[in-house]
């Protein structure tokens, strides 16, 4: 009876129960877009995401914020200059961005974390790097999206200017050289401050700490620097106060657009670098965009693992 029982135990069922479903899988054959392609999108959707485009409102607010904040005094200066009949603006091209770069580190203190922080905490990094992209690719698409973000902040108010400037009648030579070196300088602006804002942001997960530690590095420096040179100016250390400026991101900017743009200096007494001590400025500088993206790439190849 038992042999029975097992017998019946392992016997299939009555009737035919093997079915075949076809559920439709079928191989792709279109075009392979490949690696151009999986970065380009990276940069548009990185890109699109600093202003909060495809994201929720609440993501939206702060961007658009700082960004009318950084175009609203631009706007009052031209409706100033066109109304008096004004010679001149109130503000060079190249000092726009050195006067509100409280509004600038804010920027890139909220944007830089949004950018990476979430992939990291989340560990989605590695699901980028399955394929096609690799860390390069993700480096360089993070890093071109935030610098872009960034200009368009910084070089919108200078459009405004420079717009502004025409409508006034101004010199359209002066005006045009003006924004030309303005444009310059904040597109070496945007990549030394993109640079740093995703290393900081890369190596702290925690958007909030991100957001603290980008505000950190930016403001203490620049005000440890301009309490030194202030200190060298009353001391009449002039000659030690260029030097000082090579220990912050904006006061390199400063720096640099003085000795290469004809931007009068924010230096204390206007004594900034002159030309041997340019030419450091610009290796700095450089040396530090180079050294970002180093990091970055050599923080991504560490968490693609």
């Amino acid at each position: 009876m038992a042999d029975q029982a097992d017998q019946s135990l392992l016997a299939p069922p009555p009737g035919d129960q093997t079915r075949i479903h076809n559920i439709g899988y079928r191989a792709y054959d279109g075009p392979r877009l490949g690696r151009a392609y999986a970065r380009r999108s990276l940069y548009s959707q990185s890109l699109r995401g600093s202003y909060g485009l495809g994201r929720s409102v609440k993501s939206k607010v702060l961007p658009m914020l700082l960004f009318v904040v950084m175009c609203l005094p631009a706007g009052i200066m031209v409706a100033v200059a066109v109304f008096t009949k004004a010679k001149d603006l109130p503000v060079d091209y190249t000092r726009y961005a050195i006067i509100l770069q409280a509004v600038i580190s804010l920027y890139i203190a909220s944007q830089a974390p949004q950018s990476v922080s979430r992939d990291l905490r989340f560990k989605t990094v590695p699901l980028y790097f399955s394929r096609p992209i690799e860390t390069s690719d993700y480096v360089r698409a993070k890093y071109a999206a935030l610098a872009s973000a960034l200009f368009v902040l910084t070089a919108a108010p200078l459009i405004v200017l420079y717009v502004g400037a025409l409508l006034a009648k101004l010199d359209f030579a002066d005006q045009t050289k003006g924004f030309a070196q303005g444009l310059v300088s904040v597109a070496l602006l945007s990549l030394l401050f993109a640079g740093i804002g995703l290393v900081i942001a890369a190596v702290t997960p925690r958007r909030g700490f991100g957001i603290a530690a980008v505000i950190a590095v930016l403001t203490i420096t620049y005000g440890a620097v301009s309490t030194l040179q202030a200190i060298a100016d009353v001391q009449d250390s002039t000659g030690a106060i260029a030097w000082i400026g090579l220990f912050s991101p904006i006061t390199l900017i400063d720096g640099v657009q003085s000795a290469f743009l004809g931007a009068a200096s924010a230096f204390p007494g206007g004594h900034g670098p002159g030309t041997a001590a340019g030419l450091v400025y610009v290796l700095v500088t450089l040396g530090l965009i180079a050294g970002c993206y180093g990091l970055l790439t050599r923080r991504y190849k560490k968490v693609g693992l």
